[in-house]
């Protein structure tokens, strides 16, 4: 057996994926525009985590606190990492939706089932296994 298997050089690179995420953005031939997402590494994932985690105190228990994930801010937050094109930072979108941020520019776009499907998508690029509602029950723990 060999540790080689393991290096960076040798491990298959995780391919981006096109994916229509909505009919309603269509290209100059009138065809749904395919969005491109990629997976983000378990560091990316994990400081993404930590930026929406806060120490809340526990009631009634003096100098104790727990940790609490905004889960909502965590999947908006996934999804732009994800999210390479059309670029969500790109300032005259922003500005076409009357909107400051990518995140908020990302929900401004989607219905509420374009976003949850398109956050389902990202789940398996990401590769997770379990269903994305029982990673943010997890990431609130």
């Amino acid at each position: 057996m060999s540790i080689s298997a393991f290096l960076a050089q040798n491990a298959l690179p995780i391919d981006n994926v096109k994916h229509i995420v909505s009919k309603r953005f269509l290209d100059e031939n009138g065809q749904p525009m395919e969005w491109e997402i990629k997976a983000i590494d378990s560091a990316e994932d994990e400081a993404i985590r930590k930026s929406c985690t806060k120490r809340m105190p526990v009631p009634g228990k003096r100098n104790q606190y727990t940790n609490e994930t905004d889960s909502n801010l965590y999947v908006g937050k996934l999804a732009v990492a994800c999210t390479v094109f059309p670029n969500l930072n790109d300032k005259e979108l922003q500005d076409s939706y009357g909107v400051m941020g990518a995140d908020a520019l990302l929900k401004k776009m989607l219905t509420p089932g374009e976003y949850a499907d398109y956050l389902n998508k990202i789940q398996e690029i990401c590769g997770f296994d379990v269903d994305f509602r029982d990673k943010v029950d997890e990431v609130k723990n």
